[in-house]
Order: C-alpha cells, then sequence, then structure tokens
C-alpha cells in the first residue's frame, strides 16, 4: 500500500486569500525585530533560499560555491539569505567565526548569487540563550517574506551552510512547483562521503534506519511519510504563511514543520535533483544526524531504533479499522484495536481516544471528512510515538530487519544492508 495524501483542509493558493494571510502572519506572528535582511533592496524574488550559519565560515563557502553552479536565470529570479546566528551564551571562537562569516559575506564573494544575511551573532542581536536552529531559520524565512513577488506564487526553500546541491536544483525545484498543487516538497538526499570508514560506516547505517522507516510508513499508509531534514525542504510561501511558519525549537524544527505543513497543504516528493548533507559529528541539538554519527563512531552507541514489519503491520491495521469501521462508537473501535494489539488499545487510552473520536463523530458527518479529521490528530508524532512503544522489548539484527520490511513491500530477499540501502536509495529519488 503506497502512502495516502496528507490531510489537507482548506488550503486555498488564490491572491486575495494570501495577501490576507500574509497581512495577518506578519503583524501576529512573524519575526521582524531586532533582526534585519541585509545586502538586497530587491523585492520581486520568485523564491528564497534560507540558510542558517553557526560557526560556518569552512563550509559556507563550499554550499554557495555550489549553488552557483545553477543557470543564471534560476539565480537571478532566487535570494539566498544566510542567518548567521549564536546564543548570548556564544564561546569566543564561535563569534569570531561567525563575525568573520559577516564580514566575509559583505564582500558579496559569489556576484553571481543575490546574497543576503542576516546578523544574529553580535552584541545586542544574539539568539536568547535557549534557542537555536528553529529560531534561525524562522527569522531568515519570516524577514525574506517581504522580498519575495507575491503575484508569482513565491517559494521558500530551506538548505543547510554544510550541504551541497546539483547544478539543477533551482530549476528542478522550480518546475516541481508550477506542476504541484501541494504546497510542501521534500528533496530527495544522500549525505556526503565522511573522511573515514568508520564514520562512513556510521552514516550509511544512520541513513538505512531513516529510509527503512520512511518506506515502512509508505508500506502502512502513512499521510506523514517524508524525510525530516531542515536541509531537503521547499515549500510555497503561501504555504509557509498558512502553516503558522517555522517553529522555534532547538531540534526537531523540521519535523514539526513538515507535519504542519502537511496537515495545511500537503507534501509531495520532488525528483530529479539531490542535496548533499554534511557526514560530520555534531553536538548542536540534543538529537539528529549528527548526534547520532558521534554516538555510533566514539560511544558505540545507537540512538535510533529501527522499526519491525510487524509494527507497521500494526499499524497499518489500524489505519484501515479506522477506515474501515469509520461509524463505529469508540468503545467499538478500542476493542477491535485491542485485536491488533494490546499494545496499540493502551496507547489510544492514554490518548483518550473516546473523547477524541466523539468530538470527531460530532463535528465531522461525511466518511471523507472524518478520515482527513482522524489522520489530522493521529499525526507522524503520534505514529512515531505507537511505533516505538511497539517496538520496546524487541531487538533483531538490522539486516534481518530491512530485509522483512522490503520483502514486505514486495522485494526480493536482500540481506546486505548496502544493497539495502542503494534500494531505498532509488526507491526515494537518489539517482
Amino acid at each position: 500500500m503506497a502512502g495516502r495524501d496528507p490531510p489537507v483542509l482548506g488550503f486555498e493558493l488564490n491572491q486575495s486569500t494570501n495577501n490576507k494571510q500574509r497581512q495577518k502572519y506578519l503583524r501576529t506572528r512573524a519575526i521582524t525585530a531586532p533582526w534585519q535582511l541585509n545586502g538586497s533592496e530587491r523585492t520581486d524574488f520568485r523564491a528564497a533560499v534560507v540558510i542558517p550559519a553557526l560557526t560556518e565560515s569552512q563550509s559556507l563557502p563550499q554550499t554557495l560555491a555550489s549553488l552557483a553552479t545553477n543557470p543564471a536565470e534560476a539565480l537571478q529570479q532566487t535570494l539566498i539569505a544566510i542567518v548567521a546566528n549564536n546564543r548570548v551564551d556564544v564561546s569566543a571562537d564561535q563569534l569570531q567565526d561567525n563575525q568573520q562569516t559577516l564580514a566575509w559575506l559583505q564582500t558579496k564573494p559569489f556576484p553571481q548569487l543575490n546574497l543576503a544575511w542576516v546578523d544574529a551573532s553580535s552584541a545586542g542581536l544574539e539568539l536568547p540563550a535557549k534557542e537555536g536552529v528553529g529560531l534561525a531559520r524562522k527569522i531568515g524565512f519570516d524577514l525574506s517574506l517581504s522580498f519575495l513577488d507575491w503575484t508569482k506564487q513565491p517559494l521558500l526553500i530551506s538548505l543547510d551552510a554544510d550541504t551541497l546541491v546539483d547544478q539543477n536544483y533551482l530549476p528542478v525545484i522550480f518546475e516541481h512547483f508550477r506542476l504541484s498543487q501541494k504546497g510542501g516538497a521534500v528533496v530527495p538526499f544522500r549525505h556526503q562521503s565522511a573522511f573515514c570508514s568508520q564514520q562512513e560506516t556510521a552514516i550509511r547505517h544512520y541513513e538505512l534506519y531513516l529510509r527503512s522507516y520512511v518506506f515502512g510508513l509508505q508500506q502502512a499508509g502513512s499521510p506523514y511519510a517524508y524525510h525530516s531534514i531542515g536541509s531537503i525542504i521547499a515549500c510555497r510561501a503561501a504555504a509557509y504563511v498558512n502553516a503558522g511558519g517555522m517553529n522555534r525549537r532547538r531540534a526537531a524544527e523540521d519535523f514539526y514543520f513538515l507535519q504542519q505543513l502537511a496537515k495545511t497543504s500537503g507534501i509531495e516528493p520532488l525528483a530529479g535533483t539531490v542535496v548533499r548533507p554534511s557526514a560530520r559529528f555534531s553536538d548542536r541539538v540534543p538529537f539528529g544526524t549528527g548526534k547520532a554519527v558521534r554516538g555510533q563512531v566514539e560511544e558505540g552507541r545507537q540512538f535510533f531504533k529501527f522499526i519491525s514489519v510487524d509494527s507497521f503491520t500494526f499499524l497499518k491495521a489500524w489505519f484501515e479499522l479506522v477506515e474501515n469501521a469509520w461509524n463505529l462508537a469508540a468503545e467499538n473501535l478500542l476493542q477491535r484495536a485491542a485485536e491488533i494489539s494490546s499494545v496499540l488499545q493502551v496507547f489510544l487510552l492514554q490518548l483518550d481516544f473516546s473523547t477524541v473520536w466523539g468530538r470527531l463523530q460530532r463535528n465531522y458527518a461525511t466518511r471523507q471528512q472524518r478520515l482527513a479529521a482522524f489522520h489530522l490528530w493521529f499525526d507522524g508524532l503520534r505514529t512515531r510515538q505507537l511505533l516505538m512503544q511497539l517496538e520496546a522489548d524487541k531487538d533483531s539484527s538490522v539486516d534481518e530487519l530491512v530485509d522483512e520490511l522490503l520483502e514486505w513491500g514486495g522485494f526480493s530477499v536482500i540481506r546486505d544492508c548496502s544493497e539495502q540501502l542503494a534500494l531505498l536509495e532509488s526507491r526515494q529519488g537518489v539517482k
């Protein structure tokens, strides 16, 4: 079973609605001070690429150089907004690196790029002590809104300062949104090669986890079957506004923003280009790629858990139960859920499912409306929480687990992890 379309309720692309929503967003939710976007006075851009940068003086030039290989016509229509940021408790070395980046940007090092920058580093402009990459992304996106040509359904694109892009990156994104009616997209990715064999093994193992998880969600029929990585996000600016903008989380800001995009305007996978994030170590956020790689290499620990085919099968059965018995009372659904899995039943009781389902029955009369509302409630976060509870006491070898998952998806036996990864990469747009 392929993943269902995301549950979208009421997203509109007409110009008058967009203008009203944008003005309301700018008044009530956008960040407009004390930060400013410097380096450009144009307000006719078709797209803005927003890149948060924390001590990236060495990697940012490579990222911008890869962007500069894109066609001149696409570059001319695109604003590249760098948010050099650090918290108030920044170390002296980090502050110096960010200041070096800001000074370098003012030299306009890539004339073919419409470079702009935000100083969220200097005294009085730092991020608050408990903030991080979520706020940095939000600052860049919110400030970019006023530099876009809203008569052309402009785009917002998220990238990281240690990520490389292909020569067709911008044209493929532009063409995708010309054809797609969805508000959001995720770009295929493959992490760059690591500097040593141990780190390379760790990043590919982590990618196998990421890809097998999304593959399992697709087979289970989840509408949230997409990757959640900050450097692969693209969306219509109107969809960004409609979703309430970027959140300010220090970690998982990409997950929660994409989930909101899926709920409000839909997400469609993009094909034809690949972004290449860094495979480096990092402790900048409590979890994520850098933390996962470091944990494997330096501590021999795995900060993530592969999900078995059994758990994805239970998830699929739960979705099918709700779809086929959408008019049953909550008590009956809970009884049927217990037949699927006692863990599922307990999980639903913890979420007060009876109250939630009663509200859905009162407010959504038709099957289509009720199922859409159900998937808005049983979202990507609750899906993940359920899967983790289903896996709590399980332990099996990764190669066997992924092989069983691929067999469930209709593929022949593949026991080698590198071959499993290659297959999943191909299915998920990495050519």
